[in-house]
């Protein structure tokens, strides 16, 4: 279910990426990786243990339940073919969906209210927006064109504040991030509150993002 944002622009558009009803984590998964390009990749995924839902990696404690990786050699297991993940995801279609950052997009995340703020503020001033997800953490994600790790630090150094005093991460390269419909065990599923649309194919590049969630997760301490 994607977030109606109060006083955003609404925007419509007829692509064919847009998370279906229903839809299955391997029709979405094929979607990724056939409609956007993106290289994709199965975590682990949620048992019924005595009627209690916990993580196939088998840890009571598991802090992402059902949504993260199932195997140390994750980067390598990494596909952008859509047949290679048809594939993996027949072999266990509960998988959750897992997709790397620093290959073809990095990731902003920030707070869920500061995201939110942001996110009105820069429809408000028709910024160049990409996809952004939103966890059931309560952490919203940007996703920008791959480099921005290395950049943000210099670039909050810029506008005055620094990496440290700001509740915003940026994940690049070793990192990724759980993409919708997967499920945070009994937390709920990752969702979408700006879907990928044909519109928002070309990623932003962080520069044009950074100013406005610096801005909102200064406001959000």
């Amino acid at each position: 279910m994607e977030k109606t944002i109060p006083g955003a622009q609404a925007v419509h558009t007829t692509g064919r990426i847009p998370q279906q009803r229903g839809e299955t984590l391997l029709e979405a998964a094929v979607r990724y990786a056939e409609e956007r390009h993106w290289e994709v990749f199965p975590g682990t995924w949620l048992e019924t243990v005595g009627g209690v839902q916990r993580c196939s990696c088998g840890d009571p404690a598991c802090t992402a339940p059902g949504a993260h990786p199932a195997h140390d050699d994750w980067e390598s297991r990494a596909t952008g073919s859509a047949t290679a993940v048809r594939r993996l995801w027949q072999q266990q279609p509960t998988a959750s969906i897992l997709l790397p950052t620093g290959r073809t997009f990095d990731v902003v995340s920030v707070p869920e209210s500061a995201g939110f703020l942001a996110l009105a503020r820069m429809e408000r001033m028709g910024s160049t927006l990409g996809p952004v997800i939103l966890t059931p953490g309560r952490r919203m994600q940007f996703l920008v064109l791959p480099g921005a790790r290395a950049k943000v630090p210099e670039l909050l150094r810029t506008l005055g504040w620094s990496a440290a005093s700001l509740d915003l991460v940026t994940l690049g390269e070793g990192a990724y991030v759980a993409a919708p419909p997967t499920r945070y065990g009994s937390r709920g599923a990752v969702q979408w509150a700006r879907r990928p649309t044909p519109a928002n194919r070309w990623l932003p590049d962080v520069e044009e993002l950074i100013s406005p969630l610096a801005y909102a997760c200064a406001r959000d301490r």
